[in-house]
Parts: C-alpha cells; sequence; structure tokens
C-alpha cells in the first residue's frame, strides 16, 4: 500500500525516502522497546511506540511493493490486500485481547474516514491550490468508488439490524460472522478478476482496469526509485512484520495509560488517533500524486485503503476474535459511526461522479473530518 515518488538518490538498492523511513523505524521501535520495559512516564511510550508503528507500516507497504514487481501489478494488488494492513491488524488483535472493543470498532471506521475525509481532503487541498481545478472523470474512479459504497453498505447490515430493531438483533455475533465470510468470499472472488484485468491492460485495455496495482504503477512510472533484490525484499518484509507485531503490543499497552492522562475517551482513542497511527505515512503517495497534478490516480489510490478495510481487514477481525478466544468483536458498531462513515463515502461518491476535485472541496473535507473527531472527543 505505500511507495513514494521519490527520486532514485540513495544508497545501493535504498531511495532517499527509504533511508529517511527504515532509519527512523528502527529508531523508534528502539525507543518504544526501551520504555516498554524501563519506567518512562505514561506520554513518551505512547508516542514512540505510535510513531513506530505508522514507519513500520510504510516499511510493510515498501516490502510488499518490491515483492510485487516481481510478479507484476496484478500479483502486487493481491499481496498489498494481503499483507499491507499487518501493523493494523497486530493493533487491532492486541486491543480485542486487551478488552478495547470500542477502540477497535471506532478504529476500523476511523480508517475509512481519515482516508475519504483526511487523506482526500488534503490531496485535494495540495493539490487545487498548486494546479486549480483537477479533474476525477475516470471510468476507473468510479469503479472503485461504487464498489467501495458496496462493500461499506454490506460491513453495515449488522449494524442497520440493531439500530432498527429487526428480529436479528439478538444475533449480532452469528451474522457478523456470516457478513465477514461473504466479504471475504467477495473478494477472494475478486482476484482472478484483477489479474485478469492487468493481462489485458498489458495488451492495451489499461484504461478499464480498477486494479489498485496497476494505478500506481502508471502513476509512479515518472519518478521510479530503485528496486531491491528479492532476498532484501522478503527480509524487509519479515523483520517489518515481526517488529510492527511487537510494536502493536508496546502501543496497545501504552494506550490506556495515556488516554486516561489526556482523558480521552476508548472511541476517540480508535478513531483518530489508532487510525492514524496505522495508516498516515503509507497514505503520503495519495497527496503526492495530486501534487503532481494526477488526481484520477490519487484518487483511485486513496479509496482503494478504505475498500480493503471493509473487504478484508475488518471482516478477518471478526473471524479472528471468535476463534482465538478474544474479546468478540461484532460489526455492530454505535450509531454516530455508522451515520459518519455513510457521510464519508456518499461525499466520496459524490464528489467522483461530479467528475472535478477543488482546494475548497478538500477544505470542506478536513473540516468535517475535524468535527467528527472532535464530536468523539468525549465518547
Amino acid at each position: 500500500m505505500t511507495n513514494t515518488t521519490a527520486p532514485a538518490v540513495g544508497i545501493g538498492p535504498f531511495s532517499r525516502s527509504d533511508l529517511i523511513v527504515l532509519i527512523g523505524a528502527l529508531v523508534l521501535t528502539v525507543g518504544a522497546g526501551v520504555t516498554a520495559f524501563v519506567p518512562s512516564g505514561q506520554v513518551v511510550p505512547f508516542v514512540l511506540s505510535a510513531g513506530a508503528v505508522a514507519l513500520l507500516a510504510s516499511v510493510v507497504g515498501r516490502s510488499v511493493d518490491q515483492l510485487g514487481d516481481r510478479f507484476g501489478p496484478g500479483a502486487t494488488g493481491v499481496l498489498q490486500s494481503a499483507l499491507g494492513n499487518l501493523p493494523e491488524l497486530f493493533i487491532a488483535l492486541f486491543a480485542l485481547r486487551a478488552g478495547l472493543v470500542t477502540v477497535v470498532q471506532a478504529a476500523l471506521i476511523g480508517s475509512i474516514l481519515a482516508n475519504l475525509l483526511l487523506v482526500l481532503g488534503l490531496s485535494f487541498v495540495v493539490g487545487g491550490l498548486k494546479h486549480g481545478v483537477q479533474r476525477l472523470d475516470s471510468h476507473r474512479a468510479r469503479e472503485t468508488a461504487v464498489l467501495m459504497v458496496l462493500s461499506v453498505a454490506a460491513m453495515l447490515v449488522p449494524s442497520l439490524t440493531a439500530l432498527m430493531h429487526t428480529p436479528a438483533e439478538g444475533h449480532e455475533t452469528t451474522l457478523s460472522v456470516i457478513t465477514s465470510v461473504v466479504l471475504l468470499v467477495l473478494f477472494f472472488v475478486g482476484l482472478p478478476g484483477s489479474l485478469r484485468r492487468h493481462r489485458s491492460s498489458d495488451a492495451g485495455a489499461r484504461p478499464g482496469s480498477s486494479d489498485e496495482a496497476v494505478v500506481r504503477e502508471e502513476a509512479e512510472s515518472e519518478a521510479e526509485g530503485p528496486h531491491w533484490p528479492l532476498w532484501l525484499a522478503l527480509g524487509m518484509l519479515v523483520a517489518s512484520a515481526a517488529g510492527a507485531a511487537f510494536v502493536s503490543d508496546w502501543f496497545v499497552r501504552a494506550l490506556e495509560p495515556a488516554m486516561a492522562t489526556f482523558h480521552i475517551s476508548e472511541a476517540f482513542a480508535g478513531l483518530v488517533i489508532v487510525a492514524i497511527a496505522g495508516n498516515a505515512v503509507e497514505n503520503v503517495v495519495g497527496i503526492q500524486l495530486a501534487a503532481q497534478n494526477r488526481a484520477e490516480y490519487a484518487f483511485s489510490v486513496i479509496i482503494n485503503s478504505p475498500l480493503q478495510i471493509a473487504l478484508v481487514l475488518a471482516p478477518l477481525l471478526v473471524i479472528l476474535s471468535t476463534t482465538l478466544g478474544l474479546t468478540p468483536l461484532t460489526l455492530v458498531f454505535p450509531p454516530m459511526l455508522v451515520v459518519s462513515v455513510a457521510l464519508a463515502v456518499l461525499l466520496a461518491v459524490f464528489i467522483t461522479f461530479d467528475g472535478e476535485s477543488t482546494w475548497m472541496e478538500g477544505a470542506t473535507l478536513l473540516g468535517l473530518y475535524a468535527l467528527i473527531a472532535a464530536s468523539f472527543w468525549w465518547g
């Protein structure tokens, strides 16, 4: 899910941005490890572990992209969906082990909101101020937006049954598991189509493809960084995934004292802090693409992240929470979370079908994100 458009300047197989992220991830991971076992107050361990999670998420994404280069963009899309959300998955599992169900539910919705309001808003502001009105009128963007609406709608069905007091209201866990299985089946059913679309794009039909990896390949072809050897890409993926597992545990352990210190509710912590920690660095690419006046590519990359959350991450967490003996996670979200994500998805689709973006639209999205975040400060 990551990569950057930095020029190929660095040391050996690493670009300059690679080195910055790798060194930062190493320093913050070591710092988070030390403060996890040495008394360091309630704020420092939280800040260091949150920063380490963000940079490790970027390293995971870069490693996945480098591996995908060996197999083509179609396979890269599969790897991104399967492995790109590992840090978020680890954080959620450790939070469920600690009984922080509200944090996990808010983080799932918060990740969608962070992409559709915060990151998309920033990309519109940056692109609009630099290039004026930007065009989003592409078949690929509309296709991905519609698929996102359908996926998020399916994810919210258990919530609707509870809010409307239907006969299924007392069977939230069972319905959540059924919904999760359906979403995962939809994801796996779509994989062969992604690979076929990539093969057809090689033959000249690229404009009809909605595959995120194809989007990234086109968008980054002008400023591609150095390629990592296969052994290095595999090693970085294993190391960053292992590091993310440890740091996620430290992050969750530091989260509760930090919430008490800053008087932050579980809902706000999940909706804003956890969501941004797992997504911020890896989604910088969308803002970079908008700054390069590649608004269609930026939009497609940004909205593919919430699509993966709805189709893969959320259903996987529901199933794992029941099979691993953790605190059960259901897809029955509080009403305000349901309304917030519905607004975000509808706005993203409206902007897509409108066919253009402006910096003022971006500023409005940022304002809406700030208001939604503020409404969860007290719980």
